[in-house]
């Protein structure tokens, strides 16, 4: 018996290294908090799509939509059912799941995942409807100032990127507006500010240069200390006269589940930025107007923390 017990101990040994070592053996799964359509599902297709590639992880990725409450549902599920075994990986955005965590009635926080790699970081933009009324910031504003919390504008939802520029707005112009976030998620947003049912909206750059391209809103500003080489005539805020600055910025990326087992992390981590690299993925990315910001898993885990610190402090403040 001790004999039989020592071989299994010794298959098991030898098991385990053998099976990180052919770690991804099937398909991956990739949660995204959004519903299809929007910025991050548009974006998470395009930069997974050579993912099957001999090159990058040899599987492909398939994208699983768990939108709702601004990224809770989808974030919630992750980092309490998801299975930890490198199968399963999901779609972070943030300033967004940082400060839903710091606000509190979401069961994680930055300690629940482990990130991977970023792909893009895509700043706010007001917009406003194309046959609106407002054709800058200063219009909105003075608008805003006649008629306190009247100024109705959509957004992803509560505590996203969207509400985060919209509570600097308020607190840099000393305006009140009417905050209106979209259970539909930043395509649902920019849908209501299409059809008028709403004056105006924050959303994603990358979504409203596509809406802008098409003739259905105009862009009046950037929350981002500079201009977009997507945008390069739309002005900033602080070129505005509005003391924002890039805390709003959507940094998208990739994440696992806390007790994903390191060598899983470890080959993700080498593997996933190099496949945000490719041509193809570069090429699509710049056509949809998502501007790409590639950082490795240490990059990541420092833009993580100095968020949290930013954002635990103007959260305070607003």
């Amino acid at each position: 018996m001790k004999s039989l017990m020592a071989g299994l101990a010794t298959a098991l040994m030898i098991a385990g290294p053998a099976a990180a070592q052919d770690y991804p053996d099937r398909p991956l799964m990739m949660m995204v908090s959004y519903g299809a359509g929007g910025a991050t599902d548009f974006q998470a297709r395009i930069v997974t799509m050579t993912s099957g590639n001999e090159d990058a992880l040899g599987q492909p990725i398939a994208i699983v939509n768990k939108p709702g409450a601004g990224g809770r549902v989808g974030w919630n599920w992750l980092a309490t059912q998801a299975d930890a075994d490198g199968y399963t990986i999901g779609a972070y955005n943030v300033p967004h799941f940082i400060a839903q965590s710091i606000k509190g009635g979401v069961e994680y926080s930055a300690d629940s995942f482990e990130p991977i790699a970023n792909w893009g970081a895509d700043p706010a933009v007001f917009v406003v409807g194309a046959d609106s009324e407002f054709d800058t910031m200063e219009d909105v504003v003075n608008w805003a100032k006649e008629n306190p919390g009247k100024m109705t504008f959509s957004g992803a939802g509560l505590f996203v990127g969207h509400h985060i520029a919209a509570l600097q707005l308020e607190n840099a112009a000393g305006v009140k507006l009417a905050y209106i976030p979209n259970n539909q998620g930043g395509a649902g947003a920019m849908k209501a500010v299409i059809a008028g049912e709403v004056m105006g909206g924050v959303n994603n750059l990358s979504d409203a240069f596509r809406a802008a391209d098409a003739g259905n809103i105009k862009i009046l500003g950037v929350f981002d200390t500079e201009r977009s080489d997507f945008l390069p005539d739309v002005p900033t805020m602080q070129e505005q006269g509005y003391d924002i600055d890039n805390a709003s910025v959507n940094y998208r990326g990739i994440m696992v589940p806390k007790g994903t087992p390191q060598e899983v992390i470890d080959k993700l981590a080498e593997t996933v930025p190099a496949m945000f690299q490719n041509d193809r993925v570069k090429k699509q990315m710049k056509a949809g107007g998502s501007p790409m910001k590639v950082m490795t898993r240490d990059e990541v885990r420092e833009m993580w923390n100095q968020r949290q610190e930013t954002l635990e402090k103007l959260l305070a403040g607003l």
